[in-house]
């Protein structure tokens, strides 16, 4: 796994989303690197690799499996984990099964969804984002990067034409994961998930975001053992990137707590 580090102090290991990579922190490395000995990961297939899609190594299951592998590969000792989006899931599930790795956990809108033990709603049938997600694949297979990834866009209402050249770039490094993704099945979080939560948890959320993403957050964040929640105020999914220096400041007050 490639990784960037900077910084000294207590580690903390921080894990991306869906199309990104250790590039994606980059707005937040300076606050957080000035108190911690900060360690962005890029997850299987992810950029810097350059991956085609194939195989069947790209799951929610090997990244949580090679993030375990990372921390134990540290050797130094209980680390703080904080997780964004889909790394909000590897975060969750790596501490669920290891809490023997983790001091404290952060996660940021982490991914997925909620079954009927956490959602009276809840109905059986296909996630909202696996269609957009199969759409997107079968274009980018196709080589029609940009137009996949417009696609997968327009089902999280993220304008593609709007974004600026550099974050577009750092989606079609990363285009191809969303032929895994389309692959991939994950379990949907439970209520017992959530109880078995042993780290002192931080959650983090736009204020403004919408959809799935904050009624899982706040699911489970409900049912954790020792849990709090923080939203930001005017941000959306990419909080951290809209409003770097008040996520820091959240970040950084809940880990010297």
């Amino acid at each position: 796994m490639a990784y960037l580090e900077i910084g000294t102090g207590r580690p903390l290991v921080c894990v991306h989303g869906s199309l990104c990579d250790f590039r994606n922190w980059s707005a937040v490395l300076g606050p957080l690197s000035a108190r911690h000995r900060v360690i962005a990961v890029s997850l299987r297939h992810f950029f810097p690799e350059r991956w085609d899609g194939s195989g069947n190594t790209y799951s929610l299951a090997q990244h949580i499996d090679d993030v375990i592998a990372f921390i134990e590969a540290l050797n130094a000792g209980p680390v703080d984990l904080m997780g964004h989006s889909r790394g909000g899931h590897v975060s969750f599930r790596v501490a669920q099964r290891r809490p023997d790795l983790l001091r404290r956990l952060i996660l940021a809108e982490p991914g997925g969804e909620i079954d009927a033990s956490l959602d009276p709603d809840y109905k059986p049938g296909p996630w909202p984002m696996a269609h957009p997600i199969a759409a997107a694949a079968d274009a980018i297979g196709k080589r029609d990067i940009d137009g996949g990834l417009e696609i997968f866009l327009a089902a999280l209402n993220v304008p593609w034409k709007r974004l600026p050249a550099v974050t577009k770039q750092l989606l079609r490094d990363n285009a191809a994961t969303l032929i895994g993704d389309a692959r991939d099945v994950r379990m949907p979080f439970s209520r017992a998930d959530a109880a078995a939560i042993q780290a002192p948890t931080l959650f983090i959320g736009g204020a403004a975001t919408r959809g799935l993403l904050p009624k899982v957050l706040h699911a489970l964040a409900a049912h954790v053992p020792d849990a709090r929640t923080e939203m930001i105020a005017g941000a959306t999914h990419a909080m951290f990137e809209q409003a770097p220096q008040a996520y820091s400041e959240i970040v950084l007050k809940f880990l010297a707590s």
